[in-house]
């Protein structure tokens, strides 16, 4: 069950603010609109996990996303519901999970007690940072003429960074390259989440499609996509060296500097249909 709990507060993804405007070396008053980021608290079980700075919109698909990505369950049926709470401090989603998973969950975080100054919340150990990974079944779902449609329509996909400028996206594409979901968020982990969890609360097959985004590929984006089966990613900018190894050790099939009519596989470029002759 997904529900939401009323509240006087209610976070808007993008707020309208007067500002100074300096054109042709005179100064003008204006409006800009901004888009928002606020403290999303993720609770499993009763018990705080994390704080995310996130665009306040989607949180259900954010969690139940965070969830699956982060490993922290393993399917959807062991997401029971969430409820979303607003205070003007932020928003905190109260996740219930399956006991099994809160145990693991659980177990996971009294490792890290009495540690500081970590740099990876979540982790305790170089091992945890790579995860190890399932190997995936080469993507059937990805072609040249699908990037290049997915390209031309994603800027239609992104109604807040058209008024903000200040987002970053994921979309789930068809193999024909149409976009059929998309999120935004300021983090780009974040708008990955947002996409995940919405895939997965209906009929989802990874081996359908691939996921567009519209920052870089890091390796925690690889881990992500992975981790729920995605088989395919393509990113409107550059991969690290991590991230491309990462994608090379699992079989994601791994495409960066994707802009036109060009693109660059770092990863399993063999699996991509070109034009036929």
């Amino acid at each position: 069950m997904i529900c939401a709990v009323d509240e006087p507060v209610r976070h808007a993804p993008n707020v309208r603010m007067a500002v100074a405007r300096m054109r042709g070396g005179a100064w003008s008053g204006a409006h800009d609109e901004l888009a928002e980021e606020v403290p999303v608290a993720l609770e499993y079980n009763g018990v705080s996990h994390a704080v995310m700075l996130a665009t306040p919109a989607d949180i259900a698909e954010f969690a139940l996303g965070f969830s699956l990505s982060e490993g922290i369950i393993e399917s959807p049926r062991q997401f029971y519901g969430v409820e979303v709470e607003h205070a003007a401090a932020g928003i905190t989603a109260h996740i219930d999970i399956a006991a099994g998973a809160f145990m693991r969950l659980k177990d996971r975080r009294r490792n890290l007690s009495g540690r500081t100054g970590c740099g990876l919340c979540g982790v305790d150990s170089l091992a945890q940072v790579i995860r190890p990974l399932a190997w995936l079944a080469p993507t059937r779902a990805l072609s040249a003429p699908a990037i290049r449609r997915a390209l031309a329509e994603v800027k239609q996909q992104q109604p807040l960074n058209r008024l903000t400028g200040a987002t970053h996206a994921a979309l789930w594409c068809g193999r024909d390259g149409v976009p059929r979901l998309a999120y935004e968020d300021v983090g780009r982990h974040n708008a990955l989440d947002k996409l995940i969890g919405a895939l997965h609360q209906g009929e989802f097959d990874p081996t359908d499609g691939f996921v567009l985004i519209t920052s870089r590929a890091s390796v925690e984006m690889v881990q992500k996509a992975a981790t729920v089966g995605i088989a395919a990613m393509v990113a409107i900018s550059a991969p690290t060296a991590l991230a491309a190894r990462t994608a090379q050790d699992c079989g994601l099939t791994l495409v960066a500097f994707a802009r036109g009519d060009d693109f660059v596989a770092y990863a399993h470029g063999v699996n991509i249909v070109m034009e036929a002759a």
